[in-house]
């Protein structure tokens, strides 16, 4: 018999969670396997009410390498739930985003593990969290996603299939990386040389259903699947707190083209305070002004 939502649950050692949350990735296991919201007809019908919704949802090919830019791997013209039908035939990757807004079930599911996080990380309480939200990701056999990071907290579960994640310390990725990417002020994913890491950085975990990894923000990552077809869900979220560090690193991305060197954050909260209040003004008027030419200019 198939588990209620509100019995899904995540289990971690909490003396792990409580030394590396958001610092370094661990291992949890998990009971998201069993929900009838992972059955595959259900997700093709799910993939089926994002057809008119071409921004909520994304279709793409198998990177040739892990290290191939992310963006340089081609989009299918397929509607999510054409792709899903092909699965067999055809090597593409499908993510549906914020399943929560097209079934009621996926937003008692976010809530109940969010709580579940919040519960278990003293960090979060009295934190604004400013964005909230799932995905849930369906993969061919043998496909790869490229080398990347993303700007959030990332708890991911497997729920059908294998999964090898390759995932590195946000430790490894340099201020000035992180700045370049911080500076445009947008929530997408962020671009990095796989080349340039170490090997012995590396955490590898071997997903099977029922195993899971938390996944600190800025943490770079590339993704396989093995044999079969593979299934995934993660939520992720942002605080007012990470938004404002975002912000301090923008700021230190045009203070370091200036010839200085400025501290990073965490260094004089004073400061990056400043840093963000300054950055929270300029960033929007710089994206007003992108967007005005890239209309005069028919873009």
């Amino acid at each position: 018999m198939a588990m209620p939502v509100e019995a899904a649950e995540m289990r971690w050692a909490p003396a792990e969670f409580e030394a590396k949350f958001d610092r370094e990735p661990f291992g949890f296991e998990h009971g998201l396997s069993t929900l009838d919201l992972f059955r595959f007809d259900r997700l093709v019908a799910l993939a089926r009410q994002y057809a008119p919704f071409d921004q909520e949802y994304f279709v793409a090919g198998s990177a040739p390498t892990p290290g191939t830019e992310f963006y340089a791997v081609p989009t299918l013209k397929r509607k999510p739930h054409e792709a899903l039908e092909r699965l067999d035939t055809e090597a593409c990757r499908v993510l549906l985003k914020r399943p929560e807004q097209f079934d009621p079930g996926f937003r008692d599911l976010l809530d109940g593990l969010f709580e579940q996080v919040r519960r278990a990380a003293p960090a979060l309480r009295g934190q604004e969290i400013v964005r909230l939200e799932s995905a849930v990701f369906v993969s061919s056999a043998a496909a790869t996603t490229p080398f990347h990071f993303d700007p959030e907290v990332n708890f991911f579960s497997q729920i059908e299939g294998d999964k090898i994640y390759h995932v590195y310390p946000p430790a490894v990725v340099s201020e000035a990386e992180l700045e370049r990417f911080y500076k445009r002020g947008i929530v997408n994913i962020g671009q990095l040389d796989l080349a340039a890491r170490q090997a012995g950085e590396e955490c590898r975990f071997q997903l099977t259903a029922g195993r899971g990894l938390h996944q600190p923000q800025n943490a770079p990552h590339w993704v396989e699947t093995t044999g079969s077809r593979s299934i995934s869900y993660s939520f992720v979220f942002e605080t007012a707190a990470s938004r404002a560090k975002g912000r301090t690193r923008s700021c230190n991305h045009y203070l370091r083209k200036l010839g200085l060197r400025p501290e990073p954050p965490g260094v004089n909260p004073t400061v990056d305070a400043l840093k963000s209040r300054t950055m929270k003004l300029v960033i929007p008027a710089r994206q007003t002004v992108a967007r005005s030419v890239r209309t005069m200019l028919g873009r």
